[in-house]
């Protein structure tokens, strides 16, 4: 049986599936990216130890090759670059070293959203779609834009980061170094501290007044939004009108026929998808309105998700 391994390295953790090509997963498991690693090459040395035990364990697969999904990811050259979420530094020359450990060929390199977007033209929602853009809404805001039935790069790979684009003028510090960027108000984040600061200047009943920051997570919010709490509820109403501002600027840009929405806050479903369509449509060009569809991801919201992506890398090149 034809196969590929799909990899999703994330901050916090990496994972690692065997996906062929009707999308399903053959082995997944999973370790710490940082924890243990202090070089890069530790890192390598562990993904290519993880890849040899499913191997094994998976019986009589050929793979025909490795994607990638990781924070800063250049498909160009294989790199990730300056990623801030990750403790080593600089350029890291990925595929370049795992190619030498593993002897796979070809590997391919992009970033999560992207990985995101080539998942769902492979396996999702997009398959039909030729121009479309999906945003990950997790602790930041990714998105990966395809166009003309090919994701859009860049001249440098590192085309389409619309969670930078600025929201707010000197507005919230984001992680990029920058002031404003849309991920510091659409993301898990951007949400919570949205929570924080209306908790502080509304005299409103909450049950969210009983969390801490630190223990209150996006999924809290939407539970509570479900539940008609205020504050959460004006938090989705105010996440939704930057968000669906922001889009409608990139609609004018793409004219795209839907955004996917990809990742643990867009779960929420109808409480964000609402507010978003809402403020997207009364800030559109009149020629766009009415058009544009925002949609959930049809890739599989489980652990695999992300490893589901970063497979259709290779299986879109086949």
């Amino acid at each position: 049986m034809k196969a590929v391994i799909g990899i999703d390295i994330g901050g916090t953790n990496t994972k690692i599936g065997i996906v062929n090509q009707e999308g399903k997963t053959f082995g997944e498991l999973s370790f710490k990216t940082q924890e243990g690693h202090e070089n890069f090459e530790d890192f390598i040395e562990t993904m290519n130890e993880k890849i040899t035990v499913l191997l094994s364990n998976t019986g009589d697969i050929q793979i025909n090759g490795i994607g990638i999904g990781a924070p800063n990811g250049n498909y160009f050259k294989g790199t990730i670059e300056f990623a801030p979420n990750l403790k080593w530094k600089g350029i890291l020359p990925l595929t370049e070293l795992l190619e030498k450990k593993t002897g796979i060929q070809p590997i391919k390199l992009t970033n999560d959203a992207n990985a995101a977007a080539i998942g769902e033209m492979v396996f999702g929602v997009a398959k039909e779609m030729k121009d479309f853009i999906v945003m990950t809404l997790g602790t930041g805001l990714g998105s990966g834009i395809v166009t003309g039935g090919k994701l859009l790069l860049g001249h440098d790979g590192f085309a389409g980061e619309i969670g930078h684009v600025t929201a707010s003028r000197n507005g919230r510090h984001c992680g990029c170094g920058k002031k404003g960027c849309l991920e510091t108000y659409v993301s898990a984040t951007g949400i919570k501290r949205t929570v924080f600061e209306l908790l502080a200047i509304e005299n409103i009943e909450s049950e969210l007044r009983t969390k801490t920051y630190n223990n209150l997570t996006s999924k809290d919010i939407a539970e509570a939004a479900h539940r008609g709490d205020a504050i959460a509820l004006k938090a989705f109403e105010i996440t939704g009108e930057y968000f669906g501002r922001a889009l409608a600027d990139t609609v004018a840009h793409l004219s795209p026929e839907a955004v996917i929405l990809f990742g643990g806050l867009a779960k929420a479903g109808d409480i964000l998808i609402n507010p978003v369509k809402k403020y997207m449509e009364e800030n559109l060009m009149g020629v766009y309105k009415n058009k544009i569809k925002i949609i959930l991801s049809g890739l599989n919201t489980g652990a695999n998700a992300a490893v589901l992506g970063a497979s259709a890398l290779i299986w879109k090149e086949i």
